[in-house]
């Protein structure tokens, strides 16, 4: 995986790219990352007209940061997809379902989020991280409890060892972990506990699918007032080397954590 160059978003908000109404609202809204979906949000029949669409799309979100994310590698739309994405200067290309190196192949030389959500994407988890162009790895819960055949209502601990698996691929390669959807869309509390786990297990961020998740995602994903206060209180104090702070111990790993600290702040 390459180092990416910005900071991991912490909101990435999907939107459908043949709905011009619902772009031009999220081009208002605070998402770190807007993505133009041609992929679920699409139904098989439009999927030519939004492919067609999307210089159009693009120009709504005046400038935001945006990537699109195509149909899957093993579907009839991804050659057109991977054609079109050159075409329309696309700066980041979303690839769902990827389960191996080879299938990100025809996207040499394209900045890449990979989307894991299968077994076999989990296990390849850290060889997709290492190819070049990926910079970073998101998880499609949806789709990874589909395929590993969960019961409704499993829950996401039925996956704790795929997530983390994802997150360390990630971390192991020096790029994004991005956590998964949140389907209940009227249950902001339930929302906002599963962003504060998936901070927990390390993901810098959360894909959305809905406008209102939005602050909450950011909120959640960005170091707390006291955090931020104990981190610049570390870098004052620390002098190099292992020392007393407080009521513990640091050393120079925890000052480098309070400068990422800052940094996600700022």
């Amino acid at each position: 995986m390459e180092a990416a160059v910005t900071l991991a978003p912490r909101s990435l908000l999907f939107v459908p790219a043949i709905r011009p109404s619902m772009i031009a609202k999220a081009a208002g809204l605070a998402a770190d990352l807007i993505v133009l979906d041609l992929e679920d949000s699409v139904r098989d029949g439009d999927k030519a007209a939004a492919r067609e669409a999307l210089p159009v799309s693009l120009e709504l979100l005046h400038g935001r940061c945006a990537a699109v994310r195509i149909n899957a590698p093993d579907t009839i739309y991804f050659a057109d997809d991977v054609a079109m994405i050159g075409s329309a200067g696309v700066a980041l290309a979303v690839v769902p379902k990827v389960q191996s190196p080879d299938d990100l192949a025809p996207l040499a030389g394209y900045p890449v989020l990979a989307m894991i959500e299968t077994p076999e994407g989990v296990l390849a988890a850290a060889r997709i991280a290492a190819t070049p162009g990926v910079v970073g790895l998101m998880v499609g819960t949806n789709d990874l409890a589909a395929s590993l055949r969960l019961p409704p209502g499993a829950g996401r601990a039925s996956m704790s060892h795929a997530l983390q698996a994802v997150v360390l691929a990630a971390r192991a390669a020096g790029g994004w972990a991005i956590d998964g959807v949140y389907n209940a869309l009227n249950d902001a509390a339930g929302f906002s506990r599963e962003c504060s786990e998936g901070r927990m297990l390390g993901f810098d961020g959360k894909s959305l699918i809905h406008p209102d998740q939005v602050a909450i995602a950011n909120t959640a994903f960005s170091p707390s007032a006291a955090e931020v206060a104990d981190a610049n209180a570390i870098i004052t104090a620390a002098r190099g080397g292992a020392e007393r702070f407080q009521d513990r111990m640091i050393e120079d790993m925890h000052v480098e954590m309070a400068r990422r600290v800052l940094q996600r702040a700022r």
